[in-house]
């Protein structure tokens, strides 16, 4: 029988539409912590030659001070947006003198967390807004957390291919209502299946002890100072990375547009006793930016989001409602830190694949029940996903990871393909068949290299990703910076100064009526 997604491409084919899955547009998102010679935290302040962390739209500062964040703009060829992260790269290490960019997700040594100074954005109220809500962060869950780095993968499709797949279902909602339809579609079937990138792609299997100093935890212990599991992927994505218990009660699975925005502006409104208790402004100071479930929508983890770029003053979720979904944002993507930059084209060129084929598979809702198997599947293999014969959960029982990871890969082949016939050559059909390679042997997977390096070096974790960090910095040093592109961020990097300038000096009230009227907005 055949499946949904073939009957799609099909139909794609026959209309003479199909070079319409090649018009599908990125941008990355890539974080990375400065340190020093020494790999330990720098506490610098972010380097004047990058320019404002709060104004500057590609290079700035994520949560600390120190935590890097290059994006890059949108692009139509997914090699051009891979480059111009390398560009970034290459342009930064001029500004940083002796300072390293950890090229890792999981942190460097940290002393303690008073190592980690908060990102700060000057004097104006949206700057202001900026650092406190960050300050909020720290008083909830702590600092240690968000010393953590990752790759965002943004991506989105042309309205063409939009309005051809509306015509040939003979949807008659409004096109933006049907996109967004879609787009929560593909993030569904998204979550079903993400369990595979954080397989093939997960790179973060150990991490120094100092993160963990005071927690408990199962971790087995390498080379002194190392902790990590045998066959995990990406803790980086476990409960030692990324949680937050607060917002379990959320219940968010992403059905449709309306009820994901009512859910976020409900937390956002909503009252949560623990973080009553820290208080908001305490002394003249504030703690955070509310005492709610949530501070802002960007504080609720996901590993994927429905985004549209909002207008300045306006409440991201404001922009969803009022104007659609314009894109998604995948956030599962560990640093691999065996590449410059972090990721490469090959694997870009598989998540496009990939995502493809979730927005062509069949348009179902995640019930309360998936939903757990989804949070299931993914816990079992962020922490032993190469343990051999693990099986997942299914609705009609367990299956091995590998019979189903052959699967899914059985479905982007085809979308592979599709794309392939298009623009000639092999690439996507090749980027799966390499994926198709770690199923069949999982020490080629980024994890199990990782940990195989570790062991043959004898290296801590912090000295070997030091040692590979301080390679790719050496790599990217002397490989050649266009000098029109130094230019162009040259420019960037003055502009974004005037701008912040101009910011604080043309703020008409005072921070505490600003942060009201946006909160009430």
């Amino acid at each position: 029988m055949q499946s949904v997604l073939e009957s799609k491409l099909e139909k794609l084919s026959a209309a003479g539409q199909q070079h319409l899955l090649t018009e599908v547009m990125h941008g990355i998102e890539k974080e990375g912590l400065r340190v020093t010679p020494k790999g330990r935290l720098s506490q610098s302040d972010h380097p004047h030659g990058l320019g404002s962390a709060l104004t500057n739209g590609v290079i700035t500062t994520d949560y600390s001070e120190s935590l890097l964040e290059f994006i890059t703009p949108v692009y139509k060829n997914s090699l051009d947006a891979i480059n111009y992260l390398t560009d970034l790269h290459r342009y930064t290490y001029r500004q940083l003198g002796e300072e390293i960019i950890w090229n890792a997700s999981m942190p460097c040594y940290l002393e303690g967390p008073d190592d980690i100074r908060i990102g700060e954005y000057g004097s104006s109220n949206s700057g202001k807004m900026k650092h406190i809500y960050r300050v909020g962060l720290a008083s909830r869950y702590g600092k240690m957390m968000q010393s953590i780095a990752g790759i965002h993968y943004n991506f989105s499709l042309s309205d063409d291919l939009w309005q051809v797949l509306q015509l040939m279902e003979g949807n008659q909602k409004s096109l933006q209502d049907y996109r967004s339809d879609g787009y929560f579609s593909l993030i569904r079937n998204f979550r079903r299946q993400s369990w595979l990138l954080l397989y093939l792609f997960g790179a973060s299997p150990a991490l120094s002890d100092s993160f963990m100093t005071d927690s408990e935890h199962q971790l087995q212990t390498m080379n002194g100072h190392t902790l990590y599991l045998p066959y995990a992927t990406s803790l980086r994505m476990s409960d030692f990375g990324y949680s937050n218990k607060a917002q379990e009660s959320l219940d968010i699975c992403f059905n449709y547009l309306d009820s994901y925005a009512n859910s976020l502006r409900s937390a956002i409104k909503t009252p949560f006793p623990p973080y009553a208790e820290l208080g908001v402004k305490v002394n003249g100071s504030y703690r955070q930016l509310n005492a709610n479930v949530l501070q802002i929508e960007n504080e609720y983890y996901s590993d994927i989001r429905p985004k549209r770029v909002a207008a300045p003053g306006e409440k991201p979720v404001d922009a969803l409602i009022d104007r659609g979904v314009e894109y998604i944002e995948v956030r599962n993507t560990d640093i691999n830190p065996l590449l410059a930059v972090g990721i490469d084209n090959c694997q870009a060129q598989f998540m496009d694949a990939f995502l493809l084929t979730c927005l062509l598979q069949e348009n179902r809702e995640i019930c309360p029940e998936e939903c757990d198997r989804i949070s299931h599947n993914n816990n079992l293999v962020v922490n032993k996903g190469r343990e051999p014969g693990l099986k997942l959960s299914i609705a009609q029982g367990e299956q091995s990871l590998n019979e189903l990871g052959s699967q899914i890969l059985d479905q982007v082949q085809k979308v592979a393909v599709a794309i392939d016939s298009v623009k000639g050559g092999t690439n996507y059909f090749d980027s799966v068949n390499k994926q198709r390679a770690k199923i069949a042997d999982s020490s080629l997977t980024p994890s199990a290299i990782i940990l195989a390096s570790l062991r043959e070096s004898g290296l801590q974790f912090t000295d070997w990703a030091l040692h590979v960090s301080r390679q790719h910095r050496e790599d990217l040093l002397s490989s050649t910076l266009d000098e029109k592109v130094n230019t162009d961020l040259a420019n960037t990097v003055s502009q974004s100064i005037l701008q912040q300038q101009e910011m604080e000096q043309s703020d008409s009230v005072d921070f505490d009526q600003f942060l009201e009227e946006y909160m009430n907005a």
